[in-house]
């Protein structure tokens, strides 16, 4: 899934379609309803909002994103590539070699660019959204995700095997200045409504931690219980429609915490399904999708008892649950502008997933390369892009 913090990183120089500065390297060494358990507590917020999904309703796209070719991107994570997929054929038309374990395709704050994330290769690999052709990478450590400030200010490469955030100039990846952490396995992000604070993800030590995105410093740490015999495992990260509470999904615990965003106290437990990994916000930000992979390990086998949890904001209670038929391992990715279907990356089972939104069933398996990962569909509804596979506002 990710590489071991021992992982050796390399420097080398490239130049993003020949006009980026060497400077880009100077770096420091059918739904089934049911009800689920939750526990919450009274939440207060100075940072809360109407809705932070407001600007992502259906086909609400910018100037920029309506130029864009229709495409789903697919990065294969033990394949070294990146599969290309038209939704309108639910068929591969391209793959394309970016580097070593690509992990997630990333559309850059202003939407001009896709960057594909080769965490063992120390590069991003640039993709142009209007043509869906690749350019030459930009030589980057540890890149295992990417994201972007509110304010459009900085790149932020989380650079899990090196503990720390390397802020970056947003266009060219020039290098700012690096922050680091304390805690393991650094991996997903969001931000507040004000952007003024981010909360992330410690996968390994089983914490949050909390930014100050103004004075670029870490806060505290947050330590997550315990949901059955196994530690606290924290995936992916998203802040509610109100800006109140944070969403951090558990692999091991087979649910969802709620955290206080401004207090940032523990608020209550989701149960979901086995090994809950990604979140994919419904258009306009009415429910979450919530992708169990199926299994509680980063490697495992194919077919497993994955499934896709819907969560309503309003009630923070499951809805609806769809299966895999025959299994499958659900991991990240999208819905489409129209909001009509989700798009998942099938993590070991080297598929993608299509799931319609309404039935909830899966309409289309399309194989891909092996271990696919970060899977963006494009374009995304939004005024901005924050990074990751599309977390858009």
């Amino acid at each position: 899934m990710r590489r071991t913090l021992s992982a050796i990183v390399s420097i080398r120089t490239l130049s993003i379609w020949g006009a980026l500065s060497l400077a880009a390297c100077n770096q420091p060494v059918g739904p089934l309803a049911q009800t689920s358990p939750v526990t919450t507590v009274p939440v207060s917020s100075t940072t809360t909002a109407r809705n932070l999904y407001a600007a992502t309703g259906v086909n609400a796209l910018s100037p920029e994103a309506r130029m864009a070719r229709p495409l789903v991107y697919v990065p294969n994570s033990k394949g070294g590539s990146v599969s290309i997929i038209d939704p309108q054929e639910y068929k591969v038309i391209r793959t394309v070699q970016t580097g070593k374990v690509p992990q997630h395709v990333v559309p850059s704050r202003d939407m001009t660019v896709l960057w594909v994330t080769n965490n063992e290769g120390d590069t991003l690999t640039p993709i142009d959204p209007r043509t869906g052709q690749e350019g030459a990478p930009v030589k980057v450590a540890d890149p295992y995700n990417l994201y972007f400030t509110p304010d459009g200010r900085y790149a932020m490469v989380i650079a899990e095997a090196l503990r720390r955030v390397d802020f970056r100039d947003p266009k060219t990846m020039k290098f700012v200045q690096s922050l680091s952490v304390t805690c393991r396995g650094l991996d997903h992000v969001d931000f507040t409504a004000d952007g003024k604070t981010a909360i992330a993800s410690c996968e390994f030590s089983g914490e949050l931690v909390k930014f100050d995105m103004e004075k670029l410093s870490v806060v505290g740490y947050l330590k997550l219980p315990p949901h059955g015999p196994d530690h606290p495992m924290p995936q992916d990260v998203r802040i509610s429609p109100d800006g109140a509470v944070v969403y951090v999904a558990d692999m091991h615990a087979d649910g969802v915490h709620i955290v206080n965003v401004d207090a940032f106290s523990y608020a209550g437990f989701i149960e979901t399904g086995r090994g809950a990994h990604g979140f994919v916000v419904d258009r306009g930000g009415a429910r979450l999708f919530v992708a169990n992979r199926g299994w509680h390990m980063t490697t495992t086998a194919r077919h497993g008892p994955g499934t896709v949890s819907v969560i309503d904001f309003d009630t923070r209670k499951v809805v609806a649950t769809w299966p895999v038929p025959g299994g499958g391992s659900p991991d990240m990715g999208n819905v489409t502008a129209d909001g009509k279907e989700l798009w998942l990356g099938g993590r070991y089972d080297n598929e993608v997933y299509v799931f319609d939104t309404e039935t909830g069933q899966l309409t289309h398996r399309i194989p891909v390369g092996r271990e696919p990962h970060g899977l963006c569909v494009w374009p995304q509804p939004g005024v901005y892009s924050l990074g990751h596979t599309g977390n858009m506002r």
